[in-house]
């Protein structure tokens, strides 16, 4: 059979294995690609490249990943096993090297350069074959692998290079030792190779039959194990290290009693280091133990901080970071008192809970720093899995600890301030139940024994300071939120904005930009209509990007422009930000019939909620729209149920229900509303559409309504008060039973806020409408 110098064949890549010329092997074929190139070779001339490929754990190796040299091959049977793979037996033709590799119909087509051989033979090519015959006699005898049949087939060749291939591939030698000797052409270079490995390889037998012998002699006073430690120590000393393990051993040991574990933990970090000076280091089981050792040798047993009990300095330290969040402040400072008086109180577990951007996560970082403990911070948010909290058991392959006790050898100390963040984001699925999980973590009855899968023994918390961040209390189990305390930070008002954007963001954003006082100065009234016209939230995120947005500008204006001072007034921040984003104030321009104004609290914080009502010649159908939940769906139907019992009271025709269809929507159709606190606001809207009379513009309402007309409580009054007050309304109808939480609302906004409080319904649409409605 004649080959083209160049030709186009298919490719198949081979992963752990080579075929040199002239040799004749089986091979077991699975891969799609591979196949597909097989089943091309068989429709054409039976021709097939094989190359191995670099990284034998690559399904579809690039072009990149193969090497280019490898052997032209012809098929000679084909057969596909029950299992779906095909057993191929090949011949190897000759050496090639493919020069360009194209992708066809689901396989790699290479084409080819055949590697012409040397056949020729001189008398130095003799000498070379007969020593390399001679050391591969000698290597059959020392291995006992291989058969003297195929020592008889090999001194029957004539070839050079042949007679090299076939030894080679008879040698337990690495992949890139093989590939390198198919990628000799010269022959008597591929034979000195060839003698090179057979030497290497039998000095190594000859090494490992002398350590045999040496360890034999030791063997009549011992049993097995005694037989494999004098092995490994033979093994050891041919390597030079005398000491093996004994010296690593005495280290951890040492380690171990400086360590200050408790009794219990100790005696079992002990009984691991015996195991594993025991166990070969080859052993798997070897890392595993060492791995624990570590670990137990990391973790703080009795290294503590000590806690600064001066609670002028922490009450300076909180003020300098934080402006407002009087409560929190306070709480913290009645910690300090109480554990300067008792020096022995378990650490408390607080839960910070607000709305994104309020300050919950750098507030944590204060208190760490006004008790001066070290701080440590995890996130919960999209943990499902109950071993990120409990750890894994070491039984299985890559085990570690949980994220409490990982935070803890992060910490250094037993003692620091540990940071749950978004610990409303847990969730749970087939894998556990994390949220549980953390019951025992912040319990400060329990957290002093707690156990983690991988460290198995004990471990105590009770020093820790827990502090957890929450966004939304609702989705925090019960028995979870029954351990913490809750400390709620709403949100804040235009001047606390105004005062921490002054204080903390700017000065913070002109370092960050390279900047200095003197080239950027941003006037009152310019953060001011910043915080009323370019942002609305009840934290600061928006406010800072703001920010940080003239601060990159600025840097521009100062490089390129060469400007040496920017000052940033009320009449120039549309140059820097554009057009205002929001209009200041969405209360109505003017009172509408039909148009009631609701507030509402979400996970942000407080918003306020345009309820509209269309009324359209019909039979009474309620059309409801805006993508209401089901309790909002409810307190619809119960305005309109109410509506019905109290039509001629109200001055509405008693059978507007067989006149009109009705129909309610809440604009922002794409975002999901629900909570019963429309309620109200949904009587009052439908009461103005049948009436027509309109509603003050300037009232915002929030309360929860029975079929009766009572106005039941409702949560979040700060909330929807601070979001109200942002939004321009100057009067706010709340359920009377909510009396208690006005205290909780910030003075300057109470000041600007007219509060009328309600028990029923027609106290509501008495001060939500214009005229009378029964007039």
């Amino acid at each position: 059979m004649e080959e083209k110098k160049n030709t186009l064949v298919p490719l198949l890549p081979l992963r752990g294995l080579l075929v040199y010329p002239t040799m004749v092997l089986h091979l077991d074929v699975g891969r799609e690609k591979s196949v597909q190139a097989l089943e091309k070779a068989m429709v054409d001339d039976h021709l097939i490249f094989l190359t191995m490929q670099k990284d034998i754990d690559i399904d579809d190796p690039a072009e990149e990943e193969l090497y280019k040299i490898g052997t032209l091959t012809k098929v000679k049977q084909m057969l596909k096993l029950p299992n779906g793979t095909i057993r191929v037996l090949v011949e190897g033709l000759k050496r090639a090297k493919f020069i360009e590799l194209t992708e066809e119909d689901g396989y790699y087509a290479a084409t080819l350069e055949i590697m012409e051989e040397d056949t020729s033979k001189d008398v130095e090519d003799e000498a070379l074959m007969r020593t390399m015959l001679q050391y591969f006699e000698q290597y059959i005898k020392i291995s006992k692998k291989i058969s003297n049949e195929t020592y008889a087939t090999v001194s029957d060749m004539e070839e050079p290079g042949r007679m090299a291939d076939i030894i080679a591939s008879h040698l337990p030698i690495k992949l890139k030792e093989k590939q390198k000797i198919l990628e000799t052409l010269d022959n008597k270079q591929r034979m000195n190779q060839v003698i090179d490995i057979i030497h290497n390889e039998k000095e190594v037998l000859s090494l490992e039959k002398k350590i045999g012998q040496r360890v034999k002699k030791s063997m009549e006073r011992t049993q097995k194990e005694y037989y494999l430690r004098e092995q490994m120590k033979a093994i050891q000393k041919e390597l030079g290290d005398k000491d093996g393990k004994s010296g690593e051993v005495s280290t951890l040991a040492e380690k171990i009693e400086q360590a200050g574990m408790p009794e219990h933990v100790k005696a079992t970090a002990l009984k691991e280091l015996d195991r594993y000076e025991k166990i070969p280091s080859t052993s798997a089981e070897s890392s595993v133990i060492r791995n624990y050792i570590d670990w137990l040798l990391a973790l703080p047993w009795s290294n503590a901080t000590e806690d600064d009990l001066n609670i002028k300095k922490a009450e300076k330290i909180l003020d300098q970071d934080h402006y407002g969040l009087e409560k929190v402040k306070e709480r913290v400072l009645e910690y300090l008192a109480v554990q300067s008086l008792t020096n022995s109180l378990k650490g408390p577990i607080l839960c910070l809970a607000g709305p994104p951007g309020v300050g919950k996560t750098s507030l944590a970082r204060s208190i760490a720093k006004s008790l001066n403990r070290n701080f440590v911070r995890i996130s919960l948010g999209g943990v499902r899995d109950e071993s990120e909290i409990r750890g894994h058991r070491r039984t299985y392959v890559g085990a570690m600890p949980g994220r409490i006790i990982q935070g803890m050898k992060k910490a250094g100390t037993i003692n620091p301030v540990f940071l749950l963040d978004e610990i409303d984001k847990m969730s749970n699925d087939f894998r556990g139940d994390p949220s549980s999980a953390m019951l025992e973590v912040l319990d400060p009855e329990q957290n002093s024994n707690f156990s983690d899968h991988y460290i198995e023994e004990t471990y105590d918390l009770s020093n820790v300071m827990f502090i957890a961040t929450a966004n939304n209390l609702a989705t925090i189990p019960g028995p979870l939120r029954d351990r913490m305390e809750i400390i709620s930070i709403s949100g804040y008002t235009e001047l606390e904005k105004i005062h921490i954007a002054k204080d903390h963001l700017l000065l913070k954003q002109i370092k960050d930009h390279g900047l200095t006082k003197g080239q950027l100065q941003i006037r009152e009234d310019a953060i001011q209509q910043i915080v009323r016209h370019y942002t609305r939230e009840a934290g600061v995120r928006s406010l800072e990007r703001q920010i940080a947005t003239i601060c990159r500008k600025t840097a521009k204006m100062i490089v390129s422009e060469e400007k040496k001072k920017i000052i940033l007034t009320s009449k120039n921040v549309e140059e820097f930000l554009g057009k205002p984003i929001f209009r200041y104030g969405q209360a109505e321009l003017e009172d509408q019939v039909g148009v009631a104004t609701g507030l509402a609290y979400t996970t942000v914080g407080g918003d306020t909620l345009q309820i509209e009502v269309a009324l359209a010649p019909g039979k009474g159908k309620l059309v409801l729209t805006g993508k209401l939940g089901d309790v909002m769906k409810e307190s619809a139907q119960a305005a309109f149920s109410y509506i019905r019992s109290k039509s001629e009271e109200l001055g509405i025709d008693p059978k507007f229900h067989e006149k009109f269809d009705i129909h309610i929507h809440v604009p922002e159709g794409a975002v999901p509303k629900d909570g019963p606190s429309a309620g109200i606001t949904m009587v009052t809207a439908l009461v103005s559409a049948l009436s027509g009379k309109p509603i003050k513009r300037e009232v915002g309402m929030t309360g929860e309504v029975t079929l009766r007309g009572r106005v039941l409580p409702i949560g979040g009054l700060k909330e929807k008060s601070l979001s109200a007050h942002r939004a321009g309304l100057t009067t706010i109808i709340a359920p009377k039973d909510n009396e208690k939480d006005l205290d909780d609302i910030p003075e300057s906004v109470r000041e600007e806020l007219n509060f009328i409080l309600v028990s029923h319904v027609d106290e509501v649409l008495k001060h939500a409408l214009n005229g009378s409605v029964n007039s």
